[in-house]
């Protein structure tokens, strides 16, 4: 072989440098090459990574009372006479509790039942909008009056006079009590989705294949609307923990078990603003709103990769 011809063959084939840009360049014009969804979850992201972090290095035996000198400040403040020490990086509450480790424990927690309840909600929401779309009829007829009825009930009341009679409920049953009102929302927007879905052209060869309406309804609609699941799993997720927050603020449920809601009550049940105590209320607080900003922003990207429309605008 030539110099020449060996030349014009390293021409013709794709360095890896441009295989590499190609790669990019598609990855880049991506609808899920998305800002918000990228951002919010990368935050989240590193939060829960440092939340387990917390778990493996920090002693969690600190976050129940008497563990730790009252009413000390963050390291580096001064209050009433005392001063932050690198032992309690966050300061402690009028109980001796460590901050760090009430947020260590009780931001996991609080994220962890909001997802459980919003996963069990959306499997619900799935389930019957998918039904009532495809199928219709009399199975249409039951969901919707299921859906409008349950929407039309104040959820936040029920679930506070259920929790006056469950001062104990646990991991599972606060969960399960929180999913009872995050199911209505995803059966509708399924629901709807399902109809336009099911004239489609792929649909229509299922059908004249000969597949069943289950393989028809989650092997070739569900695919489709993975951005619609995600999107409804972080509203279901939010929904969930402010919920639950607002319960324990009230100071229902399982007030020994460390939470940010359980957090956020004793701060209010010990006058904490009034005595300028403000790392013991602001501190979850902070968390919670970024907790909700990056669902936020995750809920609002997907919803821009399932709609064209609104990546164009």
């Amino acid at each position: 072989m030539t110099a020449a011809t060996s030349n014009r063959l390293s021409s013709t084939l794709p360095s890896p440098a441009s295989g590499y840009q190609d790669v990019k360049l598609s990855f880049k014009h991506s609808p899920w090459y998305n800002g918000k969804l990228l951002a919010g979850a990368s935050v989240l992201g590193l939060l829960v990574l440092g939340l387990l972090v917390g778990h493996s290095v920090w002693d969690q035996e600190l976050a129940y009372v008497g563990s730790s000198p009252l009413n000390l400040p963050p390291v580096g403040l001064e209050y009433k006479g005392q001063v932050g020490t690198w032992a309690h990086p966050l300061g402690t509450e009028n109980a001796g509790r460590d901050m760090l480790a009430l947020i260590i424990i009780g931001a996991p927690r609080s994220l962890l039942i909001g997802f459980t309840a919003a996963i069990i909600g959306l499997v619900v929401g799935v389930l019957l909008g998918f039904s009532a779309g495809y199928l219709g009829g009399r199975v249409d007829d039951v969901v919707r009056l299921a859906t409008d009825i349950t929407m039309n009930i104040p959820g936040l009341l029920v679930l506070i006079i259920i929790q006056s009679a469950l001062p104990r409920a646990g991991f599972f049953t606060m969960a399960l009590l929180l999913s009872l009102f995050s199911w209505q929302g995803a059966t509708r927007v399924f629901r709807a989705q399902v109809l336009s879905m099911k004239q489609s052209g792929y649909v229509l060869m299922a059908r004249l294949s000969g597949s069943s309406p289950f393989d028809i309804m989650f092997k070739e609609i569900m695919p489709n609307l993975m951005p619609y699941l995600v999107s409804n799993l972080t509203f279901g997720t939010s929904y969930s923990i402010l919920t639950m927050v607002g319960m324990e603020v009230l100071g229902l449920g399982a007030q020994r078990i460390p939470s940010l809601g359980v957090t956020l009550n004793n701060a209010i049940s010990a006058s904490a603003i009034l005595r300028g105590m403000w790392w013991w209320w602001a501190l979850p607080t902070a968390v919670l709103i970024m907790i909700f900003m990056c669902l936020l922003l995750i809920a609002v990207g997907m919803d821009e990769v399932a709609n064209p429309r609104l990546r164009d605008a």
